[in-house]
């Protein structure tokens, strides 16, 4: 619970940002996306492998929940991309449901993340340690994204502040549901391959490409780089 707190300090710091300062959210991106790639490719892969076990028609089950979770958090994504596209016609600050409709999306995601903190602690200390970095790291862009999508479609500040603090109480909400219930092992390796689908997802396809978007910068690529190496360096530690 006091590591999901970090969520909630760092989705409020992300909001912050987007009312004050953005010209270096790149950098921090560009970090965030290397954690994530370094969580999900040195830790959450592993243990879903190890503890998911069984094999279905010839795969793992772990990466069939993985590749799942890759394509589950594609289609929310184009969803939510085709119904702003129905809108087009119209200037966004004429379709606010649309931002709210986009940020209560944000902060569904968020409560997933706290269910993976508190999954990942039921496994050990350390991989609950690791991924609860790469969700604190990643959960700036999130707080950053969720107040710019609610202004950006016409909504009053009041209410983007609003989503804002729903988005960074939605993570510590799902660490606290895990301590209702014990995961069973197989369960929760199929979890984690699953949720390793989703984070990579979002790595690859929302994080690392708005990082470089109006930076294409070699700080922004070394900061990618450093944040995957980082990982390696703590799960290694961990391990030994």
């Amino acid at each position: 619970m006091l590591v999901a707190l970090g969520c909630f300090l760092m989705t409020l710091v992300g909001g912050w940002t987007a009312q004050y300062v953005a010209d270096r959210r790149h950098l921090v991106l560009g970090f965030a996306g290397g954690l994530m790639l370094g969580v999900v490719g040195f830790d959450l892969l592993p243990e879903a492998l190890e503890g998911a076990g069984e094999h279905v028609f010839g795969v793992p089950a772990a990466l069939l929940l993985f590749v799942t979770g890759f394509l589950v958090a594609h289609v929310v994504e184009r969803l939510l991309a085709m119904r702003q596209a129905e809108h087009g016609a119209h200037r966004p600050d004429q379709v606010p449901q649309v931002g709210i409709g986009a940020a209560a999306a944000m902060v569904g995601h968020s409560i997933a993340d706290g269910v993976a903190i508190g999954a990942s602690f039921q496994v050990d200390e350390a991989m609950g340690l690791t991924v609860a970095l790469a969700v604190v790291t990643h959960d700036f862009a999130d707080g950053f994204n969720t107040y710019t999508v609610t202004r950006a479609y016409g909504n009053a500040r009041r209410s983007a502040v609003a989503m804002l603090f729903a988005d960074a109480l939605a993570p510590v909400l799902g660490a606290a549901s895990t301590l209702l219930f014990s995961i069973p092992e197989q369960a929760l390796g199929c979890y984690l391959g699953f949720f390793g689908g989703v984070l990579l997802y979002i790595a690859a396809a929302e994080i690392l490409p708005e990082a470089s978007h109006r930076h294409p910068a070699r700080s922004t690529l070394l900061c990618t780089v450093a944040g995957a190496a980082l990982m390696w360096v703590v799960i290694g530690a961990a391990a030994g």
